[in-house]
């Protein structure tokens, strides 16, 4: 939560901007000699040649046995690593048209190809927004994924952006009125906030899980406990939009996941409490706000185990064999990078985590030419200067990111931050 409160800051004094994109190149382009990432696991490809046409990958594979087509655009990648776009499944984006496609736009500098807002979108916006990002009538934005407005029980003093349900009526006429607007997804919060509200109750939440799925419509639970995490899922949830919190599960827990191998995990980690290197950020916020991050990066031992314990439980579901995801909370675009460093710090290895930063993503927000790169998969990818398989902090060292086959300008954004810093 400290981590959060502290991105959430800097995000909001953060002034609009926008990301650049060159124009797109006609005919085919290949791309020789990096080492490719292809997102699902396999091993790297090395020495590999990439063609892509127009927004797609048409071949992938090893030098010499590719066919290069006569005429195409070459660009040398030697001792470069291509991975997959990073796809960030849980955030809680801005809710006006400007702002919201500036946060679009703000995620592809840092290699994010597509966000899903979770639950707090209020507005026809969203789904216009959602859209547009589909169909790449905005240049240089993530595509948009959202939940509409998620369903919790009342909540005071707390956001009214939910729906706020007391009855079953009332759970299965706000997951009816979702169903209206084709959300992405179903959110609900089981949470009594440390006992400062009554958390929504299993007749309820059974109530909207089954109103979900009869309308084709899958649900993520926000919760925190242990025992609502059984609870949620015996009652045939699809996602959690969290690990569990408040202590190590048990073998009931880990029989019971693997009973479901649909499920899956967004384990959203909490601050790891330590000192962490956010040099990396230097050059893409403003320097007030860099100094901000600066102060507040030190070790906190009741964070170290607040974290411990989340890191233990997401070890035990990783070798349960349950399908994990990315995703952030809040809204900050650099996020992904420093969940996928806390991922591997609680135990999975860097092949693991790219895997749930892309195809696992993809699978879960249904983008079906996404994830991994492919033949007739969206090219969308980075380019990076150093392997994240050796050190999953190489994320971060971005040469550049392509969208549907088209390089992102990162120059303005950086440039702009950099002299609002200055002035």
């Amino acid at each position: 939560m400290h981590r959060l409160l502290l991105v959430l800051a800097v995000v909001s004094a953060w002034t609009v901007s926008t990301l650049g994109q060159a124009p797109a190149a006609t005919g085919i382009t290949v791309f020789e000699g990096a080492r490719v990432i292809v997102g699902d696991g396999r091993a790297p490809i090395e020495n590999a040649v990439i063609i892509v046409s127009g927004n797609r990958f048409t071949q992938v594979g090893r030098a010499g046995q590719i066919t290069v087509p006569a005429g195409a655009a070459r660009v040398n990648l030697a001792g470069k690593t291509v991975m997959p776009a990073i796809l960030d499944t849980h955030n809680h984006l801005s809710q006006t048209r400007e702002m919201l496609i500036d946060d679009l736009k703000r995620r592809p500098y840092y290699g994010v190809g597509a966000a899903q807002s979770m639950g707090q979108d209020t507005t026809d916006v969203s789904f216009q927004i959602r859209e547009e990002t589909r169909e790449g009538k905005i240049p240089g934005a993530a595509r948009f994924f959202t939940a509409g407005r998620g369903i919790t029980g009342p909540e005071p003093g707390r956001t009214t952006a939910p729906y706020w349900v007391t009855t079953v009526a009332e759970a299965r006429k706000a997951v009816q009125e979702n169903a209206a607007k084709k959300v992405d997804i179903v959110k609900i919060w089981v949470d009594d906030r440390m006992g400062m509200v009554k958390k929504l109750s299993p007749e309820l939440y059974g109530a909207v899980i089954d109103e979900a799925h009869k309308n084709g419509l899958r649900v993520i639970a926000h919760v925190y406990t242990l025992e609502d995490h059984k609870g949620v899922l015996r009652a045939g949830v699809d996602a959690f939009a969290h690990g569990v919190r408040d202590k190590d599960v048990d073998d009931e827990f880990v029989a019971m996941v693997k009973q479901h191998p649909n499920l899956v995990l967004d384990p959203n980690m909490p601050d790891r409490g330590v000192v962490a290197d956010l040099n990396w950020l230097r050059e893409s916020i403003p320097a007030a706000d860099f100094q901000k991050l600066q102060e507040a990066n030190t070790n906190r031992p009741d964070a170290q185990a607040f974290h411990a314990i989340q890191a233990r439980n997401l070890a035990k579901m990783n070798a349960a064999g349950v399908r994990i995801v990315v995703g952030t909370d809040g809204n900050t675009p650099y996020a992904p990078h420093v969940e996928m460093e806390d991922m591997v710090a609680a135990g999975m290895t860097p092949m693991q985590v790219l895997v749930a930063a892309t195809r696992n993503g993809a699978q879960f927000l249904r983008m079906t030419d996404a994830g991994t790169i492919e033949a007739n998969k969206s090219a969308d990818f980075l380019v990076l200067d150093a392997n994240p398989l050796d050190n999953i902090t190489n994320t971060r060292k971005i040469s550049s990111v392509y969208l549907r086959g088209t390089v992102v300008d990162r120059a303005p954004f950086r440039v702009q931050q950099t002299a609002q810093a200055a002035r």
